[in-house]
């Protein structure tokens, strides 16, 4: 499976920052297989920030929850990000991936997105 993220590089202050990961060599509706956002600030650790269930199910982190929308389009075999009221703590590497058997097994090469300075 390989996945590709794409999406604005740059986002204003108070703007919305929008991605979708798209997905081949494997449907994001197979079971047991979860698609996710994380993120990498300049000089930080991993991030988890959403995923989206093959079912449909959502789960977000609680520091970002109310902030983050992740939905997807099946016909499409797509999965994407909305996380709005950006700030410049919101400048980061955003990663989409999957996770099945514990871990996540298959990433995308990661784009920047830089937030309002």
């Amino acid at each position: 499976v390989q996945l590709q993220e794409s999406g604005p590089g740059l986002v204003k202050s108070s703007q919305t920052l929008s991605l979708t990961c798209s997905v081949s060599g494997g449907s994001i509706t197979t079971g047991n297989y979860y698609w996710s956002w994380i993120r990498q600030p300049p000089g930080k650790g991993l991030e988890w920030i959403a995923t989206i269930a093959y079912s449909g199910s959502t789960y977000y982190s609680p520091s970002l929850k109310s902030r983050t929308s992740i939905s997807r389009d099946t016909s499409n075999n797509q999965f994407s990000l909305q996380l709005s009221s950006v700030t410049p703590e919101d400048t980061a590497v955003y990663y989409c991936a999957r996770y099945s058997n514990s871990c996540f097994d298959a990433w995308g090469q990661g784009t920047l997105v830089t937030g309002p300075s």
